[in-house]
Order: structure tokens, then sequence, then C-alpha cells
């Protein structure tokens, strides 16, 4: 294929296919199609129906946004809407949202899109930005990881720094993979360039086959105090809309009770 052409439908099907590490065998028997069938749409012997392109999109779990390219490029109009987050039509959903942030309070809560660009926060939230040292890091459009592992950002009150830097960076790896996103990928190289704040190095050494942790917490100093939380990510459940398929809720749950009253008492001092 010429550098300049822009890709068949099968060639994007085949891409997916080995992002998943799927032999074409193995997406046939997934999908019930046969693999000469299958093998005639990835070569561009066989147009794919509009049904066939969902289908094998669905058994490839590829992101909405990525279906609709998939559609376009097999010559099909886009069946998934994608619309502002303040679009009337997803009023409810925003609703929702919003109810579900303000009802995590005293605790902090915020929504991300797919680059994890900030959407919205809970007023819990403010509070934990105010020793940021670089401001541009919070003028919109405000990336919430860039914000986590910047040196300027929250890296330096972030005790554990170097257990929470990899949970985040194992998580956008995960996310790089799953949505071949070229966005993320070039996030990932700018946070691996970031230098590590000089933190308190923890106590004792970890073995090296030791288990990993079940749940990795965020422990942050703030004042004279050391908050413990732990973070919980959720979704919507089959979205039919670009914009809520892409759309996380990160809500962070105190690890202790003097976590728990520390977020109270700022919570009542705001």
């Amino acid at each position: 294929m010429n550098q300049h052409q822009k890709p068949t439908v099968g060639h994007l099907i085949r891409d997916w296919r080995q992002l998943r590490r799927l032999s074409q065998l193995d997406l046939a028997l997934e999908a019930e199609i046969s693999q000469k069938h299958l093998s005639f749409i990835e070569s561009g012997r066989s147009a794919p129906s509009r049904d066939m392109v969902l289908h094998l999109a669905e058994n490839l779990g590829v992101p909405l946004r990525e279906r609709n390219a998939l559609l376009l490029a097999a010559g099909y109009a886009p069946v998934y809407l994608e619309r502002s987050l303040e679009d009337p039509g997803l009023q409810a959903a925003r609703s929702a949202i919003d109810l579900l942030l303000k009802g995590h309070e005293p605790y902090p809560a915020l929504a991300v899109d797919r680059h994890w660009t900030l959407l919205a926060a809970n007023a819990a939230v403010a509070p934990l930005l105010a020793g940021v040292i670089e401001a541009e890091l919070l003028r919109p459009p405000v990336n919430v990881l860039r914000l986590s592992l910047h040196p300027g950002g929250l890296a330096p009150a972030i005790v554990n720094f170097a257990e929470w830097r990899g949970h985040l960076i194992a998580r956008l790896r995960q996310q790089i993979r799953a949505t071949a996103d070229p966005v993320l990928a070039e996030l990932l190289t700018e946070l691996l360039s970031y230098p590590t704040p000089d933190v308190p190095a923890r106590k004792g050494k970890a073995k090296e086959d030791s288990e990993p942790p079940v749940v990795v917490p965020l422990q942050m100093r703030f004042g004279d105090s050391i908050l413990s939380l732990i973070s919980a990510t959720t979704v919507f459940g089959t979205p039919v809309d670009v914009t809520l398929s892409e759309l996380a809720l990160e809500t962070f749950f105190p690890a202790d009770q003097a976590t728990a009253e520390a977020l109270r008492t700022i919570a009542g001092a705001g």
C-alpha cells in the first residue's frame, strides 16, 4: 500500500487483529465465520457488509471511535455519535456525572476523557491542588496524568511517588495497548521523560519475588498530614455515544480513618 493511500478496512481489521495478538483462525472462531472469508476481507478480495464490520469490531474489542473509522474505510456512514458533554442530548448523562461527583464529597472525585483531560471535578479536589507550583499545569485543558507526575505538579507532595508513578504508567500502557491511540503514546513518552522528584525513600527493601500489592494507594502530603487514598474507576455501561464510551470517573476513598477525618476537616474549612 502506498504510504499516501488511506488504509483499507481489510488492513485496519488485520491491524486490530494483530494488536489483539489473534491469528486469523482465532478471530474466525470467535466471530463464527470461516477463516477463508476473514482472509478475503483482510486482503481486500471480499468487501465486508456494514454488519460484518461491526461484528468483527465487536469481537476485536475495538473502541467506538475506531469502529466509526472502520465503517468509513469500508464506505459506510459512522453509527456512533460523538457529541460534547455539554450537548443537550447528553444532559441526562452530564447530570448523572455531576450527581456522582457531588455525592462523593467530602472525598475527591473527577471525570476524565480518553486522553486524561479533566472534564469535571468535585469540590474536594481543589484544596489538594493548592500546592501545585507550575500554574500552567492548572490551565485548561488540564491533563490529570501530567498534573500528577510533573515535578511542578503534585509529584513533590506524593510520598510513595515511585509506586504511584508505576501504577499510572502501567495503566497508561494498558490503555495504549487497548486503543493504539497515538496521542496517548506521545503522553507516555512525555511522562517518562520527567525527572524523579526528591522524595523520601520508603524504609526497607521489597523482595523481588514478593507479590505486587492488590491496591496501590495514593499517599499525599497535605500540610502536616499524610492522606492515604484508594482510587476506583467507573465507566458507563454499554454506551452508544463515543464521548460517553471514553469517559471515566476517578473516585478516591480514604484508606484509613485519619484520612477520612482529614478530608472532612478540609471540606469544612472550604
